[in-house]
């Protein structure tokens, strides 16, 4: 069963941040998708596994040079 988790996500400009951000996040194991809508600032990321570490998506957020925080628990 997929779990969905969302972030927001600042100081992104453009589409191609948005894909930028979905890229580093889709590579997490455990990840199935993920979904940036740059106007709202929000990324919606699946997980296939309870085991995925939200602090993994986190930083893989944050590694792409943008802020994050999540939004659900």
């Amino acid at each position: 069963m997929a779990t969905e988790l969302i972030f927001e996500v600042t100081g992104m400009h453009c589409s191609s941040c948005g894909l930028l951000v979905d890229d580093a996040v889709e590579d997490v194991p455990g990840v199935t998708s993920s979904t940036t809508d740059v106007r709202t600032g929000r990324t919606t990321v699946e997980i296939a596994s309870p085991g995925v570490d939200p602090s993994a998506i986190h930083n893989a957020i944050t590694s792409t040079g943008y802020s994050a925080r999540r939004l659900t628990h």
